[in-house]
């Protein structure tokens, strides 16, 4: 007798079900992938107890006729793919064919479709369909899915609670609403609208739709392309940030995925904008031939393989970079509204006795005769570097930031939608900015505590973080000074250092002895499983050789390669922060002149190396309102 038998189709499907549907944000994906697919341009979900009691996805798409859904609840019934040629190029977001049996499976169904010759209602529960009947002819799809997991009840014990299962299909809606702006998306729980789009095209129109009108003014537009990418989106100034990453959406020929590496390629291209564990919020796209990814890795459809990806990498990166280095600016503590102008006051103004900074080499007479605390933080840059760096400042151009959408509103007419609660003509531009200066022309006014410089300009004034302005100053330079040392310069140690490793390290670390030499690296072995070193390259941080060596060591254990332009980064950003004066420092005047000098000459004086920022602004508009001189 045997043993090995053939499972029922019911059984089957609730096992495909464990992988399919997870929670009720799991029914909402696949039904509203559904209705994408089927051509809908208005999608509206409703939810009872976050979507566990039912869950009903209605669209205004093409609607099926009777004969097809009945089949639609049979495993592996699509109409997506033919053969197993088109695995290679899909376009839609769903292909697989047992969503519908799946959630039929661990849920009681109602169907009601048409496509608007014929109009069919279906009901199923836990896969048996119960009742089948001619309906009205309203085209689209009307589904609902009730009582979810009520056939399995160990996975419905471990649901969590009906705030987190609800935050879980409100960051999917609003993903699905990020990747489709030319669908109106409505989402309601209990009768409560959660989210309303126009469906109008607009992608920054969504953006405040979700994270409000001020955010959505600090996003930039970016894109980018090569033969077989194309990258476009918006990704929000180093001043918005998030205390996590899932604020970065990733969209693959319009499927949201968790792309780790394009993730990783996003917190790149904010290098030294955001400080340490702050994550931007960015929307990025990705477009390229349905031959160059692979789509059919797991029955959640949210992972991916991507055919030439460090390229990819490399342009969202570069792409992302330029885009926000040509415009960070200031962080201003408040936004400055439209305010008409009034009559000069005659008040004294209490300005006007500071000096205004030039864009010149500090006079003689004042290198001569500064103080001692303030030679301990000059360095002796290159005049040549410190030219050429003030030229290419000087050089940027002013980017339009309050630019026009990238998508046009073609099918705003002519179509009844939801309409969002924001203002019918929203203003995208952000605060003026001078277009001739990236850096704005500044007077000193004095020192607070020893750590900040006040300074003055035309449009109000600015704190400058003297230990931070310094810091990126030298690290740009020690960048470059780190940057030019030839790898065959070598230290020699007196006392050798030594590192242990286990025997499997031991053995994997022989194999790679020529990746690190190719980096100015010499292992000696010192016994089975003990390597010591006695020189070194000269660019390595004094007093860090160890930890530098180390840091080499585990990146070629794990990945057979060293990213020395990594490692020469990081200690650039060790001496540069060891190097920089300190709070509680005070300054003569014309140090603090030098170092606003020095700062304008910097290729982005608006963060740290850390990701700090360097300069706040104060609007004239602010002091005026706390004066109470406006109202």
């Amino acid at each position: 007798m045997g043993y090995i038998r053939l499972m029922d189709e019911p059984l089957s499907n609730k096992i495909a079900a464990g992988e399919v549907v997870e929670r009720p944000a799991s029914v909402v994906k696949e039904l509203v992938e559904n209705a994408l697919d089927a051509g809908g341009t208005v999608v509206e979900v409703l939810l009872e107890e976050a979507g566990l009691m039912r869950v009903q996805v209605i669209d205004n798409g093409s609607g099926m006729d009777r004969e097809d859904a009945v089949l639609s609840f049979a495993r592996h019934a699509t109409s997506k793919i033919t053969n197993e040629h088109d695995l290679f190029r899909i376009r839609t977001l769903g292909f697989r064919g047992e969503a519908l049996a799946s959630i039929a499976s661990v849920s009681k169904v109602m169907l009601h479709t048409s496509d608007g010759e014929s109009g069919t209602l279906i009901r199923s529960e836990g896969s048996t369909i119960t009742e089948e009947r001619a309906a009205s002819l309203r085209k689209g799809t009307d589904i609902a899915v009730e009582q979810l997991f009520f056939n399995t009840p160990a996975r419905l014990k471990y649901m969590k609670t009906l705030q987190t299962e609800l935050g879980h299909v409100i960051d999917l809606m609003n993903r699905f609403a990020l990747s489709c702006p030319a669908v109106s998306f409505r989402l309601v729980h209990g009768g409560k609208v959660l989210l309303e789009t126009a469906g109008s095209g607009d992608i920054r129109r969504v953006l405040a739709d979700i994270y409000g009108m001020q955010v959505a003014r600090k996003m930039v537009p970016f894109e980018g392309g090569t033969h077989d990418y194309k990258v476009t989106g918006y990704a929000s100034l180093p001043e918005i940030t998030r205390a996590n990453k899932n604020y970065i959406s990733v969209f693959v020929n319009g499927r949201w995925v968790k792309q780790y590496a394009a993730a990783r390629a996003v917190q790149k291209a904010y290098h030294t904008f955001l400080p340490i564990d702050r994550h931007p919020i960015v929307v990025l796209n990705i477009e390229g031939d349905p031959y160059l990814t692979d789509v059919n890795v797991h029955p959640s459809k949210q992972q991916i393989r991507l055919s030439k990806e460090g390229e990819l990498m490399q342009l969202i990166e570069q792409a992302i970079g330029t885009a926000i280095r040509s415009a960070v600016r200031a962080p201003a503590v408040e936004k400055k509204p439209a305010v008409r102008q009034e009559k000069k006051s005659d008040q004294l103004d209490i300005w006007k006795s500071a000096d205004r900074v030039k864009e010149r080499p500090v006079p003689k007479e004042n290198a001569e005769t500064q103080s001692p605390a303030a030679a301990t933080w000059r360095q002796a840059e290159p005049a040549a570097a410190v030219e050429a760096a003030r030229k290419e400042s000087d050089a940027m151009p002013n980017p339009m930031i309050g630019a026009e959408p990238v998508a046009e509103a073609a099918g705003r007419e002519g179509r009844q939608e939801p309409k969002p609660a924001a203002e019918p003509q929203a203003d995208w531009s952000t605060d003026p900015e001078p277009a001739e200066e990236q850096f704005p022309e500044l007077e000193v006014v004095g020192q607070i505590h020893g750590t900040y410089i006040v300074a003055q300009s035309s449009d109000g004034f600015y704190l400058i973080d003297q230990h931070a302005a310094q810091e990126r100053i030298k690290y740009e330079f020690y960048r470059e000074k780190v940057g030019q040392v030839d790898r065959d310069e070598r230290q020699s140690l007196l006392l050798p250092l030594t590192f242990h490793y286990s025997r499997d390290e031991a053995y994997r670390l022989r194999e790679s002895l020529d990746v690190l030499e190719e980096n100015g690296v010499y292992l000696e072995e010192f016994g089975d499983t003990s390597f010591i070193v006695r020189e070194h390259p000269t660019w390595f941080p004094a007093g860090f050789e160890q930890e530098v060596v180390e840091d080499l060591i585990e990146q070629v254990l794990t990945d057979r390669k060293a990213d020395v332009k990594k490692l020469r980064e990081e200690a650039a950003i060790m001496m540069s922060c060891k190097r920089s004066i300190k709070a509680n420092h005070y300054l003569q005047k014309q140090d603090m002149e030098r170092l606003l000098v020095d700062l304008k000459a910097a290729e982005q004086p608006f963060t740290c190396p850390h990701g700090r920022p360097v300069i706040v602004h104060f609007t004239s508009y602010d002091l005026e309102k706390m004066f109470k001189r406006v109202m």
